[in-house]
């Protein structure tokens, strides 16, 4: 994902002013900041740890009960989401992430498991995915880092490039009453009006909820959980 940083540089002002570079360093310092904490800290230590994504199982299950269906989990980070998913027979999956030390942690807790999951390490504004490739696309706390809205507009244009016609997204971000921050980096919080705005009119909502996340420091953030569908046909 690419994220602002506070405070830049007179390097960074100079670069900002030749946009294909500074994109270049922005998206070498979230990659670096990402490492940090997937090297650093265990899965059970950040904020957004949940020992089971019970609601985005049972909406996955739901729209996509064929254990051959097509998913991508984006920023899946160290999510058990993966696990969760083989034990229940799906056989179609990849997970993206811009850490290498995520996925590599990931993997070695599924084992033997982890050789039928295509795992692709890097930015999901930048990363090359197959049009009309996925039947459901999952994201968890990777849109409301997206503070700029060129970067929103590249994620959203992504999904309807990548999601087959019909397919769906679960999308969860903070809620407008959500934390304003996340890991040292701002964030964008929404509603469900806010984040229909952003994806665009191709994406049809087909229901939004609200859920009380507990952190493993015992604190609560609120958090805004949006299914979509992809029209079959583009507007």
């Amino acid at each position: 994902m690419r994220v602002q940083f506070p405070s830049p540089t007179p390097k960074c002002l100079f670069l900002a002013r030749h946009s294909s570079l500074a994109d270049e360093l922005m998206s070498i310092d979230s990659k670096r900041h990402w490492e940090t904490i997937h090297a650093t800290k265990a899965a059970e230590a950040v904020s957004w740890y949940r020992p089971h994504l019970d609601l985005a199982l049972s909406l996955i299950e739901k729209i996509a009960p064929e254990r051959s269906a097509s998913i991508i989990d984006v920023g899946g980070g160290q999510s058990s989401l993966t696990g969760d998913l083989l034990a229940r027979g799906y056989q179609n999956l990849t997970v993206l992430d811009v850490s290498k030390a995520a996925i590599a942690k990931v993997k070695e807790k599924l084992g033997p498991a982890a050789s039928s999951v295509r795992w692709m390490e890097g930015d999901i504004l930048e990363a090359d995915l197959e049009h009309n490739s996925y039947d459901v696309w999952h994201d968890r706390a990777v849109f409301h880092f997206l503070t700029e809205k060129r970067d929103r507009v590249i994620y959203s244009r992504k999904i309807m490039s990548c999601l087959k016609p019909g397919g769906h997204a679960v999308i969860s971000t903070f809620a407008l009453d959500g934390p304003s921050q996340c890991s040292g980096l701002h964030v964008s919080r929404y509603d469900a009006n806010l984040l229909e705005e952003e994806l665009g009119p191709n994406l049809s909502r087909v229901e939004s909820f609200y859920d009380l996340h507990r952190t493993p420091a015992g604190g609560t953030q609120n958090f805004l959980y949006a299914l979509y569908q992809r029209e079959a046909k583009i507007k």
